[in-house]
Order: C-alpha cells, then structure tokens, then sequence
C-alpha cells in the first residue's frame, strides 16, 4: 500500500492531466463543456476515479459521457506517459451529481423559508397563554396587609416546612 499523501498527489496530478486532455487534446465533438471536478485514487494506485460535471441538458450529458468513455484510451496512455508510475491506472469516468444536489438543497431551504414566514405570520397577532409573568415570586412588603408582622414574612419566604423556597405538602 502506499501511503496518503503520495496518493492524493497522484490523484491531483492526474486530474490536471486530464483537464488538460480534455481542454487541448480530445476533439470529439460530442463533448461538451465538461469541468472535472475531483479524483481519487484507490490505495493500490490501480484505480483512478475522474469525477465530472457537464453544463447543459441530459442529452448534452449522454453524449459527454459517450465522447469520455471512447477516449479513455488516449487519456490513460497520456496519464501514463506524464505520471512516470510503474502501473498506470485504469480510468473511470463518473458523473458528478453536485449540481443537482445543490439545486435539491436551494429547493430545501426554500421550503424551509416559506415555512418560517408562514410561522412568523401566525405569531404575529398571537398572545402567550397564561399570566404574563409565569414565575412564582415571594411577596413584598408592599403587598403584605397592614396587620401582618415581619414573622410572617420569614415564614412566607422560608416555606411552611422551614426549607427556603418549598411549601410543605
């Protein structure tokens, strides 16, 4: 096995290769506008990944990926041939779906938004239910009656049960 950093160097370099093929080389005329966007390589070095997006429709798509699988020949000779590896790996070309997941997730965050605005409409007009302070506070001097001595006051704060704050049950 080989280690990491040596296969990820592999993997980039024959990703440049291959949009270099692509861009000046490769003269098929079902290709269309084709950005290679990741490779990877597996451990072995025998098995290279070429991920790509096309712009334009799935028939543009089909033909793409038709025009790629019928020069992957020349490609991986070229790889071969600019790389210098004992072994040169096969080549395996894969339609990256990044578009359609980030259109999927615009869609879902949309989504999102409109439920948010629609559950910011409903709260506009609403009121809490309750008391508008629902936390139990211990009476004020203020609030006692005039007759009620300080006593009573401790005994209120300390609870029935003499424990801060818990009424006996």
């Amino acid at each position: 096995m080989v280690d990491a950093a040596r296969a990820r160097k592999l993997a980039d370099r024959i990703q440049q290769i291959v949009a270099e093929m692509l861009e000046r080389r490769i003269k098929d005329p079902r290709l269309g506008f084709v950005t290679v966007t990741d490779t990877r390589i597996t451990n072995d070095l025998r098995d290279a990944t070429v991920y790509y997006t096309v712009y334009g429709s799935d028939g543009e798509r089909a033909e793409t990926a038709a025009a790629l699988e019928s020069a992957k020949g020349v490609i991986r000779s070229e790889v071969g041939r600019k790389t210098g590896v004992r072994h040169t790996p096969s080549i395996t070309f894969v339609m990256d779906s990044l578009m359609e997941n980030a259109a999927h997730i615009d869609d879902l965050l949309a989504k999102a938004r409109a439920k948010d605005a629609e559950v910011a409409r409903a709260a506009q007009g609403a009121a809490p239910a309750g008391e508008a302070n629902p936390y139990r506070e211990p009476p004020s001097a203020e609030d006692l009656d005039d007759d009620e001595d300080l006593d009573d006051l401790g005994a209120a704060e300390d609870g029935e049960d003499g424990r801060s704050g818990r009424p006996s049950s």
